[in-house]
């Protein structure tokens, strides 16, 4: 049995911004076969900000936690600081994830940079117009 710190339990025990956007700017999904872990992300951008950070995600403990923590760490962030969230500083967020989870970590880093991905592709598609 793993051993997770008090922050990783806290944010599994009491998930922050879990829900769905219904008309999300951008949407990012990633999920890793091998242990079944499926995150998807939702942004809301307002004036090059993440106004609003949701996600779903099917998995363990630690994809968990790691979902709320990206959510909170991108939150209020501009679209360029939320895309330097690496799976290194989730992990350090929530003081630490044991080795065979730190692939959660990186799988939520992933799905939100799809998000921003997926806005910055539909903005671009209407010819840069928000």
């Amino acid at each position: 049995m793993p051993v997770y710190s008090e922050k990783v339990m806290e944010h599994f025990m009491n998930p922050r911004n879990v829900g769905e956007i219904e008309d999300a700017d951008g949407v990012g999904e990633e999920g890793n076969p091998v242990c079944g872990d499926m995150m998807t992300f939702y942004i809301k951008v307002k004036d090059n900000r993440l106004d609003d950070v949701k996600f779903k995600t099917f998995g363990c403990g630690a994809a968990i936690a790691v979902s709320s923590m990206v959510s909170e760490m991108a939150k209020g962030k501009t679209l360029e600081e939320a895309m330097k969230i690496t799976p290194r500083s989730v992990a350090n967020e929530l003081e630490g994830l044991p080795k065979n989870k730190f692939h959660c970590s990186n799988l939520g880093a992933q799905a939100l940079n799809k998000a921003i991905q997926d806005y910055l592709s539909k903005k671009k598609a209407k010819g840069g117009k928000e």
